[in-house]
C-alpha cells in the first residue's frame, strides 16, 4: 500500500522540475492529484504518466485561480488532504538596480499567490481533517530562505516569508490537525537553474560546496514533500526540511 493511498492532493509547478516529480511521486503512491502548472507549460505531459494524475492550466497569480484550482480538485476527486504549493520564480539583480517590477514579480508568484491559494484551501482541508483525522499543507522555500547571495534580494525575501507564512498556518490551523511545513530545497538541476548548472565551471563548483558532492535532482526534494506529505509526519508542523545534500554545512 501506498504511503499516499486515498490521499487526494493539489501540486502546483506541477509541468516541470521539482513540481513536475512530485505530482508523480505522490500518484504513485496512491494519492489523486491535480497538477498546476500555467497554461503554456508542459503540465499535460506530467498528467500524462498516471492516470491519478489531472492536469490543470492555471496561473496561480490570476485574480481567480485559487478558487478555480481548488474549486477543479474539489468537484473531481471530492475533496482535499494535501496542498503543496511548490511554484516559484527566480531573479536576480542588485538591490540598487532593481525595479518595482522585479520586485513584485517573484514576491508575488513565491509568496502572495501562495498565501492566497492556502486561504482559498483552509476550509477543504478542515473539512478533510474533519473526516480523516489529518490534512497536510507543504510549501516550497528554499535555503534562501536563511542564506543569500549577490542580486537575490527578493527571492530571499520571498522564501523566508514562504517560511513566516507556514510557521503562522501551523500555529492557526494546528488544532484543526492540519500541519504545515516548508521544504527547503539547495542546488537543484531543474528546468530554472538549468543554464547555469550545464556550465561545467559553475556545476563543478556547487558540487563541491555538497558534503555529497553532487546536484541535487527534483526527485530529491519530491521525496522529502512526500515525507512531510504523508501520515509519518503527523507530529512534525511549522518546520523546515532542509534538502540540500549538506550544501549550508560550511556556509
Amino acid at each position: 500500500m501506498g504511503r499516499l493511498t486515498g490521499k487526494i492532493a493539489i501540486v502546483t509547478g506541477a509541468g516541470s522540475g521539482i513540481g513536475a516529480a512530485s505530482a508523480r511521486l505522490f500518484a504513485e503512491e496512491g494519492a489523486s492529484v491535480l497538477a498546476v502548472d500555467r497554461p503554456e507549460s508542459a503540465v499535460a505531459e506530467t498528467a500524462s504518466a498516471s492516470a491519478a494524475i489531472a492536469a490543470l492550466g492555471c496561473d496561480i497569480t490570476g485574480k481567480d485561480a485559487p478558487k478555480t484550482i481548488v474549486s477543479e480538485a474539489l468537484s473531481r476527486f471530492g475533496g482535499l488532504d494535501i496542498l503543496f504549493n511548490n511554484a516559484g520564480v527566480s531573479g536576480r539583480a542588485f538591490v540598487e538596480e532593481m525595479t518595482d517590477e522585479e520586485w513584485d514579480r517573484v514576491n508575488g508568484v513565491n509568496v502572495r499567490a501562495m498565501f492566497r491559494l492556502c486561504r482559498e484551501a483552509i476550509p477543504a482541508l478542515k473539512e478533510r481533517a474533519r473526516e480523516k483525522g489529518r490534512a497536510r499543507i507543504v510549501n516550497t522555500a528554499s535555503v534562501m530562505a536563511f542564506d543569500t547571495d549577490y542580486g537575490l534580494a527578493a527571492y530571499c525575501a520571498s522564501k523566508a516569508g514562504v517560511g513566516g507564512l507556514t510557521r503562522t498556518l501551523a500555529l492557526e490551523l494546528g488544532k484543526f490537525n492540519i500541519t504545515a511545513n516548508y521544504v527547503c530545497p539547495g542546488a537543484i538541476y531543474t528546468g530554472m537553474t538549468r543554464t547555469n548548472f550545464d556550465n561545467p565551471e559553475i556545476r563543478a563548483v556547487w558540487e563541491k560546496k555538497a558534503a555529497l558532492r553532487r546536484l541535487g535532482q527534483p526527485i530529491d526534494i519530491a521525496r522529502g514533500a512526500l515525507l512531510l506529505a504523508s501520515d509519518e509526519a503527523d507530529f512534525i508542523t511549522g518546520h523546515e526540511l532542509v534538502v540540500d545534500g549538506g550544501l549550508t554545512l560550511r556556509t
